[in-house]
């Protein structure tokens, strides 16, 4: 991982469509407004953007943590624009302030955190955890 500096930026964009909708994808009670998951996305993808040029290859960032507020609902068919901001750098350990607009008002802001992954480890990881539980099925049944 290259040196991350405080300030780096980013940002993710999409139209909301009826698949973003906390009705189609939650509950059908909700109204058709942008998903609270939706937004988190959009946020996440902004802080990936804000560090991707940092990274090595074989490497990513996972998000650790998320700390935000929905604060505006959207309706289908408008642009949703998020942002990053890297405020901390500690070690592998990232963090961002992080925020959402549509093309009328600010709808989300918060703060979301992203270690720095090395992907080969990651999947040697997930082998053994797949094979643990292929175990435990197995002497289950």
């Amino acid at each position: 991982m290259k040196d991350i500096p405080i300030g780096a930026k980013g940002r993710f964009g999409l139209e909301v469509t009826s698949q973003h909708l906390a009705s189609q994808f939650k509950d059908p009670m909700l109204p058709p407004v942008f998903a609270t998951p939706m937004m988190i996305l959009a946020m996440e993808n902004a802080a990936l953007n804000a560090i991707r040029a940092y990274l090595e290859p074989g490497e990513s960032a996972v998000g650790t943590v998320v700390d935000v507020r929905h604060l505006a609902a959207t309706p289908a068919g408008q642009r949703v624009t998020a942002y990053a901001e890297v405020t901390h750098v500690e070690g592998r350990r990232i963090v961002f302030a992080v925020s959402a607009r549509d093309e009328t008002e600010e709808i989300g802001k918060g703060m979301h955190e992203r270690m720095v992954v090395d992907l080969a480890r990651i999947e040697k990881r997930l082998e053994a955890k797949r094979a643990q539980s292929r175990a435990n099925r197995k002497s289950e049944s």
